[in-house]
C-alpha cells in the first residue's frame, strides 16, 4: 500500500517510572494496565473518534482527525486516572504522560511516521507524571473551544527536531486546586469575576544581570512592591505566590490577567552593573494591552529602597487615579539593614513557599542567618515563626507546645522591632491562635489587615481563628477572601482543609464531604483531611463511607489523630471538639 500523507493530531502517552513499577509488582502493573486500558483509555479513544496505532509495553500512539478531540480525550483520561489513584500509595500509581501535536505525518499501512509525531513524543517526555504537553499549534487551535487552561513553558530545543518547539502545559486543575475541567459543550472558560476596585498582579521582576545570584534581588524588588501595593485599602493586590508562578517564563500580559482575574498587570526588570543598578517598570491593562505607565530608574545600589518606593507611588497612580487625592503615605515596611540580610531573609521566603519539611529546614537556617546580621529586620522574625508553627501543626516535626512559645516570642519580637509590619502583626495573631488564645489573635490580625487590605495570609488567619472561634460562617468567607487573592497559595491544601472544618462546625455535612474529596483530588498525599470526612459521614449515617475514611485518618497521621483528637489541641474549643468526636464515634471511633 502506498504511503500518504495528511494533516492529523497526535498523541503520545507513556508510564512514568514503567521499569521500576515493574521492578516493584511486574503481574499487577502488567494487570493494572490491561485493566486501565479496557476501562479507561480504549474506551475514550473511541469516544473521541481516535485511533490507536500503536502501542508498546508502556505507551500508547493515538491518532486524531480533530485536536479538539485529541485534547478532550487526554484531559479527560488524565482526570480519571487522577480519581483512580486517590487512594493508590505514591510508590504504586501508575501515573501518565502526554503529549499532543498537530502536524503533517505520513501514513504507512497501519503506522504513522514524521516530524508531527516526532514532537508529539518530545511533548509527552516533557510532561510531569499526570501531565499534558502541547505544541503552540495545538493551543492556538482549542484554545477558544474548550474550557482548559494553558502554561507557557516557553521554547524547548528537543532531540531531531530543527527548530525549537513553544511547549504549554494544560492547567488541570484551577487556581484554588479544584480540579477544572468542565465538559466540552461549555464553551470556552469563565473568567473570574473582575473585583470592584482597581485590580493589579505584579509579575516577577527579570534579572537582566546575568548572574544568578542577582536572582534575590530581583525577586525582592518584587516582592517588596505587591506589598507596598497591598497596603492602599483602594486596590485589589494579586498575593506574591501567585504572581511568582509565572517566573522564568514567556507570559501574555492578557493571558495572565484572565487568570487571575486582573485589570492591570505590573512588569519589570533589574540590571546591576559594580555599584549601579537599573530598574524599568511598566504597567499594562491587562485586557487590551496598552501600556498604562512605564518608567526607568537609574540609581546607586543604596538607593534601592527609594526607586522602590518611587516605583509604588508611581503605580499606585497610574491604577487607580482616584487615590491621588487622598493621603499618600509612604506604603515601605522597613528595610534591612543590608543588602545581604535582604538576600538571606528571600532565599528564605524561597523555600518556605515550596510547603514541604525539607525546605522548611532549609528555610528556618536562612531566617536565622539573617537575623545573626541584622538582629534589628521584623521580616526574619516573623517568617521563623511561621516555620515553626508549620513544623509542629503540618509536618509534626516539633513539639507542639514548645513551638507554639517559641514562635509568640518570635512575632513579638517582629512587632516591637516594627510596629507597622502587617506581616509581623499577623503572624503573631497566628501564634496566638495556636495556643488558643483567639480573642487576641483576632486583635492582632485586624490590625494586619488595617495596615495590609490585601494580605492573603492575614485573611487566612483570620478564617481559621474564626472557625475555631464558634463563628464559623465569617470564617468561611474570611477563607474565600484569602483564595481569591492568592489562588496559587503553596499552602492551599490547608486553606481547603480550614473550609472543610467550618463547613463541619456549619454542621453542612455533606458540603463537608464535597470539600473533602475536592481537596484529596488535588492533594493526595495530604492525610490531615480525613478525620473530617469520617466525622461528617458518621453524622450523616453512612456508616460504612464513614470507617474508610476513619481508617485512613488513623493510619496515614497518626500522630495527628492522637494530637487533634485524643488530646484536643489549644485553639478547639471543648464544644467543637465534642462535635468532632460525636462524629467520629458515629463512625466507629471507640476512643
Amino acid at each position: 500500500m502506498a504511503s500518504t500523507r495528511r494533516l492529523a493530531a497526535i498523541l503520545a502517552a507513556d508510564v512514568a517510572g514503567y521499569s521500576r513499577l515493574m521492578g516493584v509488582d511486574e503481574e499487577g502493573t502488567l494487570a493494572e494496565l490491561k485493566a486501565i486500558r479496557r476501562e479507561l483509555s480504549d474506551p475514550k479513544v473511541k469516544e473521541h473518534s481516535g485511533r490507536i496505532v500503536k502501542t508498546t509495553g508502556d505507551g500508547l500512539l493515538i491518532e486524531f482527525g480533530s485536536v479538539v478531540d485529541a485534547v478532550r480525550c487526554a484531559v479527560e483520561v488524565q482526570r480519571a486516572m487522577a480519581e483512580r489513584n486517590a487512594d493508590v500509595p505514591a510508590d504504586r500509581r501508575i501515573e501518565l504522560r502526554m503529549g499532543i501535536n498537530l502536524g503533517d505525518i505520513i501514513k504507512d499501512g497501519r503506522d504513522i511516521y514524521g516530524d508531527g509525531v516526532n514532537v508529539a513524543a518530545r511533548l509527552e517526555a516533557l510532561a510531569e507524571p499526570g501531565g499534558i504537553c502541547v505544541s503552540r499549534v495545538v493551543r492556538d487551535q482549542v484554545r477558544d473551544k474548550l474550557a482548559f487552561a494553558f502554561e507557557d513553558m516557553g521554547e524547548r530545543q528537543v532531540k531531531n527536531i530543527a527548530r525549537p518547539v513553544r511547549v504549554h502545559r494544560i492547567r488541570l486543575f484551577d487556581e484554588e486546586g479544584f480540579a477544572t475541567v468542565r465538559s466540552s459543550d461549555q464553551g470556552t472558560a469563565a473568567p473570574l469575576t473582575m473585583p470592584d476596585k482597581p485590580s493589579v498582579a505584579v509579575l516577577p521582576f527579570t534579572n537582566m544581570s546575568g548572574d544568578p545570584e542577582q536572582e534575590y534581588l530581583a525577586d525582592g524588588m518584587a516582592e517588596d512592591v505587591i506589598t507596598a501595593l497591598s497596603r492602599y485599602p483602594s486596590l485589589f493586590v494579586i498575593a506574591r505566590n501567585s504572581c511568582f508562578t509565572y517566573k522564568g517564563r514567556a507570559v501574555d500580559v492578557k493571558e495572565v490577567g484572565r487568570d487571575l482575574g486582573v485589570r492591570y498587570v505590573l512588569e519589570g526588570s533589574v540590571r546591576k552593573a559594580g555599584n549601579r543598578i537599573r530598574v524599568t517598570a511598566q504597567l499594562v491593562e491587562a485586557q487590551s494591552g496598552n501600556h498604562v505607565w512605564a518608567e526607568r530608574y537609574d540609581r546607586d545600589l543604596a538607593d534601592i529602597f527609594a526607586v522602590q518606593d518611587e516605583i509604588t507611588e508611581a503605580a499606585t497612580i497610574a491604577v487607580a487615579p482616584a487615590i491621588a487625592d487622598a493621603e499618600r503615605q509612604r506604603a515601605m515596611r522597613k528595610a534591612p539593614g543590608s543588602l545581604d540580610v535582604w538576600a538571606a531573609y528571600q532565599r528564605g521566603l524561597w523555600h518556605l513557599c515550596k510547603a514541604n519539611p525539607e525546605d522548611d529546614a532549609i528555610a528556618e537556617d536562612l531566617f536565622r542567618q539573617a537575623i545573626d546580621l541584622d538582629p534589628t529586620f521584623a521580616g526574619s522574625y516573623s517568617a521563623l515563626a511561621l516555620v515553626q508553627l508549620q513544623s509542629a501543626a503540618i509536618y509534626q516535626k516539633l513539639d507542639p507546645i514548645e513551638a507554639q512559645s517559641s514562635a509568640e516570642a518570635l512575632a513579638r519580637r517582629a512587632v516591637v522591632l516594627d510596629g507597622a509590619d502587617a506581616e509581623a502583626r499577623s503572624c503573631l495573631g497566628w501564634a496566638l491562635q495556636a495556643r488558643g488564645e483567639l480573642e487576641g489573635a483576632l486583635v492582632e490580625i485586624e490590625r494586619a489587615l488595617a495596615m495590609s487590605p490585601n494580605l492573603a495570609a492575614a485573611h487566612g488567619h483570620r478564617g481559621a481563628t474564626l472557625i475555631f472561634s464558634g463563628r464559623p460562617k465569617e470564617g468561611l468567607a474570611a477563607l474565600e477572601t484569602c483564595i481569591r487573592l492568592d489562588p496559587r497559595d503553596p499552602f492551599m491544601s490547608v486553606r481547603l482543609l480550614h473550609l472543610a472544618c467550618g463547613l463541619y462546625f456549619s454542621r453542612e455535612y455533606e458540603a463537608t464531604v464535597e470539600a473533602a474529596k475536592r481537596l484529596i483530588l488535588s492533594y493526595p498525599d495530604f492525610p490531615m483531611i480525613y478525620r473530617w470526612p469520617a466525622a461528617a459521614l458518621g453524622q450523616l449515617g453512612r456508616v460504612a463511607e464513614a470507617r474508610e475514611a476513619l481508617q485512613k485518618a488513623i493510619s496515614l497521621a497518626p500522630t495527628a489523630f492522637d494530637m487533634y483528637v485524643r488530646k484536643r489541641v489549644p485553639w478547639f474549643r471543648p464544644e467543637d471538639h465534642a462535635h468532632l468526636v460525636e462524629g467520629l464515634r458515629k463512625a466507629g471511633w471507640q476512643g
